[in-house]
């Protein structure tokens, strides 16, 4: 019998008029008299929702943040409220399938049901509406007629669900406003947000958050072998990790990589890591067919910021310092600071910076590399670079700032600027110039590349000259010699024989004090040669005082005196009074080493007098460390000591950490002397930890 019969079979006969046959509940009558009754069945119940998605086979580690989860759950239920937690993080990182799997574990508490939505917060079609997702909603429970206005169906979703324990998963949500109708009545429910956004303003419906971060190395290396195969890439580890580090701990691209190597069962781990080294390619060696890739979904992201915001994030991709403040944004765009602020405010909350910190803000790696992508796509080059140089120019004005604070009596080549900007410096004295100087030392260095790889020669070699204090007072060895070489590099790429002159006997001392002697001294000749070729006598006393220390160093005290001599004649000469302090503290510390007490003393007393007549008040306290270091080699351990721990005084005042250090290293070689023992452990003890910072050498050779 065909399904038409047997549905006849079921039916009732129209009795009045035609064929038809009706079904259900039918009153069907041509007169009526007296009262009728129907009665029908109720609709069946539908079931108890139970929408959330499926935890991915892959799932990987986040045991501690599952944790800080709960912890967070378990406070809002104490505290009698209805729990809202919205999880946030860049897109890739991972949040639908951590939400999935927390709310998956606490089913069992929302007996009522768990809902699901996506609210589509970042696709091509635009977000969804409240109203589509509370029709949605109500359906699930039951409800037949759906108020077409939004009021009343957030009054009707809060009545039906005022006795419901429900959680509701809001998925990709894109602002607080399609949030709060969905929330639902009474106490027993739970609402867990996901968004790439930080949706602040939910602080006020009383929402608690929870920031997702990147895998850790070897959670991404599980992540990716679960992916892979774990035969399959078992003999390559080492790449494994070079993989996983290059998609930045980000569980999407570890995903992507991992399908991309199971697509291709010949390829090596090794290749694959060669393939997504380059930024430029790293994100398209991430597309794998029919996937969400890592680049969309950073393109949705980029999609919907302000043109400010996205303008910003532009030029913050063309920089190669590894963390943002609002100054260097502000410089970068050629606008005020609270425009910077603004925007680094949009992109916080768009969770493509990350704020890490009091002004400090950074990418995730592969954020970067897409900013630089929109950033080439978008931007002229002539703009591209406009942007490179105003942000080199900040970092070069605000270092010759510093500079300026930090030894004013040094001589400063001029510097030139294609940009000088007027932007308001960071600090206010020399102890905060040192602070700024030491702060951004990685970024002066990334700058500096950036200006050599652009072909900005007098850039460069004006920055190296600039941070000449930072090399002086802290003494980062390596950074000094390596700003040197690409200094002096530059100088001569400019065609400025000065310059040229300022980078080999700045970069001498580096080498010198680096126990790089032999080195220091080739240094040194060559700048004497060429200060006697350009008949610059200042320059000259320079390098023979550099030589005077290589001799030094080396323990040729002779020598020493000699070229010391010199140079004191030299600059006598041209008149220059800090020169010849500066060398008669290097003539008193052979006289030290030569165990000839009262000329040591006689040139350090010299030296620190002179140096306080031109107001040079690091290197005055240089020259009285060292005379009460001879004082108390005399015997007279009063005025030795006292005078050392008066420039002890100056040196923390200033943050010249090594020459704290040197202060320390003498009151404790002082103190043994005198048979204080418990005194000189606890002045080496104190040389040592600050020697670790500046001058590991230094601290091998004291322990």
């Amino acid at each position: 019998m065909s399904a038409a019969r047997e549905d006849d079979r079921h039916g009732s006969g129209n009795i009045i008029s035609g064929a038809a046959h009706l079904y259900g509940p039918t009153v069907q009558a041509r007169d009526v008299h007296g009262g009728i009754h129907v009665q029908a069945a109720a609709p069946p119940r539908p079931p108890t929702p139970r929408q959330l998605l499926p935890v991915p086979a892959h799932f990987t580690d986040r045991v501690e943040e599952l944790a800080a989860l709960d912890q967070l759950f378990q406070q809002r239920r104490e505290a009698d409220a209805q729990p809202l937690i919205v999880i946030n993080g860049p897109a890739g990182i991972g949040k639908t399938a951590f939400a999935s799997r927390w709310l998956r574990t606490h089913a069992a508490a929302f007996p009522d049901g768990q809902l699901y939505a996506d609210l589509r917060g970042h696709t091509a079609g635009g977000p969804a509406s409240p109203g589509e997702i509370l029709s949605q909603f109500l359906r699930a429970f039951g409800t037949s007629t759906v108020p077409g206005d939004l009021a009343e169906q957030a009054s009707l979703w809060r009545s039906v669900t005022a006795d419901l324990r429900i959680a509701v998963m809001l998925d990709n949500a894109f602002t607080a406003a399609q949030i709060r109708p969905l929330l639902p009545g009474g106490q027993g429910g739970l609402v867990v947000v996901t968004s790439r956004r930080r949706l602040t303003g939910l602080v006020m419906d009383g929402a608690v958050f929870h920031r997702l971060r990147s895998f850790g190395a070897a959670a991404g290396v599980e992540l990716f072998v679960r992916g892979a195969g774990e035969g399959r890439v078992a003999d390559e580890l080492p790449a494994v990790r070079r993989v996983v580090s290059l998609c930045a701990g980000l569980p999407l691209a570890v995903c992507l990589a991992s399908a991309r190597l199971a697509a291709r069962p010949g390829q090596p781990v090794a290749a694959l890591a060669e393939a997504l080294t380059p930024d430029d390619g790293r994100l398209a060696a991430l597309e794998v067919e029919g996937e969400g890739t890592v680049h969309k979904a950073l393109n949705a992201s980029y999609a919907v910021l302000g043109p400010q915001a996205a303008r910003l994030y532009r030029a913050l991709g063309l920089l190669p310092v590894p963390t943002f403040d609002a100054s260097t944004a502000a410089a970068a765009c050629a606008e005020p600071p609270a425009w910077a602020e603004r925007q680094l405010d949009e992109l916080v909350e768009a969770n493509l910076l990350e704020d890490i910190g009091p002004d400090t803000y950074r990418f995730h790696d592969l954020v970067r590399v897409h900013a630089r992508e929109r950033a080439t796509a978008t931007e002229t080059a002539a703009a591209r670079e406009r942007i490179r140089r105003r942000a080199a120019d900040w970092y070069l004005r605000t270092a010759t700032e510093a500079q300026r604070l930090i030894t004013p009596a040094q001589l400063t080549l001029p510097r030139t600027y294609a940009h000088p900007g007027r932007l308001p410096v960071p600090f206010t004295d020399d102890r905060g110039a040192l602070g700024w100087l030491d702060a951004r030392r990685t970024h002066l260095m990334a700058i500096l590349r950036m200006a050599v790889e652009q072909g900005w020669h007098a850039t460069a070699w004006q920055l190296v000259d600039a941070m000449w204090p930072l090399f002086l007072r802290l003494r980062h060895y390596e950074l000094w010699i390596e700003a040197h070489r690409i200094g002096l590099e530059a100088a001569r790429d400019d065609g400025d024989r000065e310059a040229e002159r300022q980078m080999l006997n700045s970069g001498a001392i580096g080498l010198s004090a680096a126990r790089r002697t032999d080195e220091a001294a080739e240094w040194y000749t060559a700048s004497l040669r060429a200060a006697r070729e350009a008949g610059d006598r200042r320059d000259e006393g320079q390098a023979l005082l550099g030589l005077g220390g290589c001799h030094i160093e080396a323990g040729r005290y002779t020598e020493a005196a000699s070229e010391l001599d010199h140079a004191v004649r030299t600059w006598e000469a041209c008149g220059y009074p800090r020169g010849v302090a500066l060398a008669r503290i290097l003539l008193g510390e052979v006289a030290l080493a030569e165990q000839d007490l009262d000329r040591a003393v006689h040139c350090f007393t010299l030296a620190r007098q002179g140096l306080l007549a031109v107001s040079d008040p690091h290197d005055a306290a240089r020259a009285l460390a060292f005379l009460g270091r001879a004082h108390a080699r005399t015997g007279d351990h009063t005025t030795g000591t006292a005078q050392m721990r008066e420039a002890l005084e100056v040196f923390t005042s200033s943050g010249a950490v090594h020459w704290q250090a040197r202060a320390l290293e003498m009151l404790g070689d002082s103190a043994q002397e005198q048979g204080d023992d418990p005194a000189a452990r606890d002045f080496h003890a104190r040389a040592r930890a600050l020697y670790e910072i500046t001058s590991p050498a230094d601290a091998r050779r004291l322990a």
